[in-house]
């Protein structure tokens, strides 16, 4: 492929939907979007091996034994006869479903510290994609749609855009979220809050970067491509974790972090508030960066085991048994360093519901953690028009105020969903920055009148929006009313010359 003919991101991205027509109408995207997302991975995994094996081959010619040590050394292997091209030639095999099945598993028996149990809820050769006949003709569709050369993923076509295939790979998981209705939001967090949050947080050089609840892994990677160095320079010194509860959802945060060259990040697929796996010998990892979009007041969260809870995240009250926000609030400030910080995104609720929810607000603000609430527009997740509002604590702290920002009406009205534009992140970003108030728009806020008010932290209670209507000129309102009516006379006068002349 020339430089003239590369195709663009906007030509990746749809070569990738289109080859979503093949399932289209036999079973909902929320099922066959595994596995386009699995197989635009397996086609990755293929292009860059035969890169890799191509450039040893020119180099080292025809010492196989050579080449072949050195490619055991990649960052992942592919066992012979497992790669797309195997697959392409066997396309119209009547077990070609099998076949897939077999190449997948011997892939992760091969990779099994980074890539162990990827695949394993999803089959090939499974009667979700049909019969027999049917399921190797979409089958073959598939193969033949990703053979096509806007779909060659291989680094030496791209020279230095390397995220181009991270790209695609969000965008597709955008669009399936944008079409799942409620569950869309159980796996994506949008783009543009992720980066919003992402730059709240600011992560640094060595940090290590923590989501409880991390779907596929979209809020995560975004805050890890935030990394700064001592001189505000793009960094990719970190450290990726992660947990998630679905197991299909799991996979495809761990092909995701793949696809970024996040590869290294350690992902559990576990329940987050009653069996978090991320430990270091019997106590809770620590973190410098903890961020998330945990499921809005989630009930069954695990009320039944919270006040036995070994590892002391409800000292500062147990949530109630029907609202599991707070327990992943507080699960996330007990993974955070001392010096750390954690964003949070909650419905408005979680600012205001009283009883446990106050008793555990007024806590948290005694110790000093809250450093900001913002609230966010209407209608920005997938799955749910309510408002939310991003919670920043930071056990940092150098101010005992806490800054409040109503950046609700400030978006883009999409067809389906609001959007926050460039403007809106940057200046939500740069208020909290400064820890500034803004007239209509942020107020810092002392702990003192926080309390007066009960310890509700929602947000008009400190940033007063109301803007004065202008006042009614009477006089001009009567003046136009008697214009009105005086050329009202004149029109009907006119009607009955023209119906008189007409005969009527």
């Amino acid at each position: 492929m020339s430089n003239q003919t590369k195709p663009t991101q906007e030509e990746i991205n749809a070569a990738l939907w289109n080859a979503c027509d093949t399932f289209r109408g036999a079973f909902d995207s929320s099922e066959y979007k595994n596995y386009i997302l699995v197989f635009m991975f397996i086609k990755y995994l293929s292009d860059v091996w035969k890169d890799h094996y191509n450039e040893l081959k020119e180099r080292y010619g025809d010492d196989d034994e050579l080449i072949q040590r050195k490619l055991r050394r990649e960052r992942f292997v592919l066992p012979d006869n497992c790669t797309f091209d195997y697959i392409y030639e066997h396309r119209n095999d009547t077990d070609i479903g099998e076949k897939i099945d077999t190449i997948f598993a011997k892939i992760e028996e091969a990779n099994i510290e980074k890539l162990d149990g990827v695949f394993r809820n999803i089959s090939f050769n499974s009667e979700k994609l049909g019969q027999t006949k049917d399921r190797n003709r979409r089958l073959k569709n598939l193969i033949n749609d990703f053979a096509k050369p806007e779909l060659d993923f291989r680094p030496s076509q791209w020279e230095g855009k390397q995220d181009i295939l991270g790209e695609a790979y969000m965008y597709l998981l955008e669009k399936f979220a944008s079409g799942a209705g409620k569950k869309g939001g159980e796996f994506f967090t949008p783009k543009e809050v992720s980066s919003l949050l992402a730059k709240l947080v600011a992560p640094q050089e060595g940090n290590r970067i923590f989501d409880p609840t991390c779907g596929s892994g979209s809020l995560l990677i975004k805050v890890a491509e935030e990394t700064k160095d001592k001189d505000g320079n793009p960094s990719n010194d970190f450290a990726v974790y992660g947990q998630e509860s679905n197991g299909d959802t799991w996979a495809l945060s761990k092909m995701n972090c793949f696809l970024h060259s996040m590869d290294a990040a350690q992902i559990e697929w576990c329940d987050t508030i009653n069996n978090p796996k991320l430990l270091e010998g019997d106590v809770l990892m620590k973190f410098d960066i903890v961020v998330a979009n945990p499921p809005f007041s989630l009930d069954k969260w695990g009320h039944e085991n919270a006040e036995a809870d070994r590892y002391k995240r409800f000292m500062r009250g147990v949530p109630p048994k029907s609202k599991g926000d707070y327990a992943f609030i507080l699960h996330m400030i007990e993974t955070t360093l001392p010096t750390g910080k954690v964003g949070v995104i909650v419905p408005h609720g979680v600012l205001f519901r009283g009883s446990a929810e106050q008793k555990i607000r007024k806590k948290l603000i005694e110790e000093n953690l809250l450093e900001a609430v913002i609230g966010l527009p209407t209608n920005l997740f997938y799955g749910t028009g309510i408002p939310a509002a991003i919670l920043i604590f930071n056990k940092a702290k150098t101010t005992k105020d806490i800054l409040f920002i109503d950046a609700s009406k400030e978006f883009d009205d999409g067809k389906k969903q609001n959007v926050l534009r460039k403007q809106d992140i940057e200046k939500i970003v740069n208020t909290h920055k400064e820890f500034a108030t803004v007239d209509k728009y942020s107020a810092v806020v002392s702990p003192a009148e926080v309390a007066e008010n009960d310890y509700n932290l929602n947000i008009p209670r400190y940033v007063d929006t109301f803007e004065e209507e202008e006042p009614v000129d009477i006089a001009e309102v009567q003046k136009n009313i008697e214009q009105l009516e005086a050329q009202l006379v004149e029109v009907r006068a006119e009607m009955n010359r023209h119906l008189k002349e007409l005969g009527y």
